[in-house]
Order: C-alpha cells, then sequence, then structure tokens
C-alpha cells in the first residue's frame, strides 16, 4: 500500500509540474526590429516607419508602454490587446529638423510577455538644407 501511494504522489507530482510548463503566454515575433531611412534631408521635417509583428503565442498580447531613447522620436503602438495570430504595429516618427548627421535610436517595448524586452533600432543620415 505504501508503494502504491508514493507511486500516485509521484504521478501527480511530475502531471502537475507538466502542466505548469504549458501555461499560455503571449509572444511578440517581428517582420523586422531595425529600419535604416538611409540619407533624407533635413527638410523633411520628419520621417516615420512601422515595426510590423504577430502575436504567436496562446494569450492575448497587451503592450504595457514603449519608450524611445531620445525626444526626438515618438513611438505610437496598437493600444488594445493582441488576440493569438493576429498583428499589431509600432510606429516610430523620427524629426529631421535641426538634426543634421548620422543617428541611431532605438524604441524599447515592454509587454505582458514575462522577462522579456523588445528593442527597436531606427537609424539614418540627415544631410543639411541647401
Amino acid at each position: 500500500m505504501r508503494k502504491l501511494s508514493l507511486i500516485l504522489l509521484f504521478t501527480i507530482l511530475v502531471s502537475g509540474t507538466a502542466f505548469a510548463q504549458l501555461k499560455p503566454q503571449a509572444d511578440m515575433d517581428f517582420k523586422k526590429t531595425e529600419h535604416n531611412f538611409g540619407t533624407i534631408k533635413e527638410e523633411m521635417g520628419a520621417v516615420s516607419t512601422q515595426f510590423e509583428f504577430i502575436n504567436t503565442g496562446m494569450s492575448p498580447l497587451i503592450i504595457q508602454r514603449v519608450v524611445a531613447s531620445c525626444g526626438c522620436t515618438t513611438p505610437s503602438y496598437t493600444r488594445e490587446p493582441v488576440l493569438p495570430g493576429k498583428k499589431g504595429t509600432i510606429s516610430a516618427k523620427y524629426s529631421t529638423v535641426a538634426r543634421p548627421g548620422k543617428f541611431n535610436k532605438t524604441i524599447t517595448v515592454y509587454t505582458n510577455v514575462p522577462d522579456t524586452v523588445y528593442v527597436l533600432r531606427i537609424k539614418g543620415n540627415v544631410t543639411l538644407r541647401k
């Protein structure tokens, strides 16, 4: 009887551990994580790009916040939860005014995906007005 009880207890512990590892969670997969604007003219005022992603997880993906590395970059993003298998976007707008030269900026994305921070990058070279 004692042997049977130990086997039963072991089976329950192993089953519980297996189910705990199957926790459904969201996951974010980007088509691209970097965008190079190339050489752009200062008089353009601003340039923008979109980073498209898909929720490859099994639960809704929630973007909690998106932070740019400086005030020259303005991010915007999908505000509603992104369901599994669905797409969302994060946009980045870079102001070229009074910013001649090369730039390399990051956009940091915080979501409900545990222990994960996503980093997107924009870069380019702004030329002076002539």
